[in-house]
């Protein structure tokens, strides 16, 4: 009957002089991993250029069903994505729309911080996404 009661002081006693493993969140952040994949962003060329163009194979790989793309075709014939949306409230971050893009167009970053207050704010549309990184 007392066995079992000093084992468990034992314990209690050798976690109370370790170190802590928690992290005081809003003034340290995580490191992530290199494989980490957090919220999605669309990429530019050194012109400012959009680099998608609108090959939809994201949204066909997507397992969630969370990215809509609509193609348009610019004065030169080059294409590109007039609606690019990514529903983030449906999003499982697999990263098959990272690996599946020919062009590396879009990629996911290591910011995992997407709380908001309500539900249209984490639909992110093709202007969104140019900035998600930038918060």
């Amino acid at each position: 009957m007392i066995i079992p009661l000093l084992k468990g002081l034992g314990l209690t006693l050798r976690t109370f002089f370790t170190r802590p493993v928690t992290i005081q969140y809003p003034e340290e952040k995580m490191v992530m991993y290199p494989r980490f994949r957090g919220l999605h962003e669309l990429t530019r060329d050194k012109e400012g250029k959009i680099i998608c163009v609108a090959c939809e194979l994201c949204a066909a790989v997507c397992p969630a069903n969370c990215i809509r793309v609509e193609p348009a075709e610019g004065p030169t014939h080059q294409r590109f994505p007039k609606v690019y949306e990514i529903d983030l409230l449906r999003c499982i971050f697999c990263g098959f729309c990272q690996e599946a893009c020919p062009y590396e167009a879009i990629i996911l970053r290591e910011n995992y911080e997407t709380a908001n207050y309500t539900r249209k704010d984490l639909l992110y549309d093709r202007d969104k996404l140019f900035h998600a990184y930038q918060k």
